[in-house]
């Protein structure tokens, strides 16, 4: 690796990096937070019953992945993934 040379990530994205990093964090705070908060409650009402129900239990883990929306966004945004 040559003098100012970077490990690849965000490399020749330039503008579009940063604009889909913008649009991630709006979907975060826009989406993803709101929706995990009230997802979230169900979620730990449900999870003492997963344990001996399946029913439950296969809710449980849809209702995880809609309570870890907020990571998944903001792991996109550090990552400036594309949107679509």
């Amino acid at each position: 690796m040559g003098i100012g040379e970077g490990h690849g990530e965000g490399k020749g994205q330039g503008g579009a990096g940063l604009l889909n990093a913008i649009l991630w964090f709006f979907i975060l705070v826009l989406l993803a937070w709101p929706i995990a908060f009230f997802v979230s409650w169900l979620y730990v009402l449900l999870l003492p019953f997963g344990a001996c129900i399946k029913v439950c239990h296969d809710a449980c883990d849809s209702l995880l992945k809609i309570v870890r929306l907020p990571f998944s966004c903001a792991e996109n945004m550090i990552h400036m993934n594309s949107v679509c």
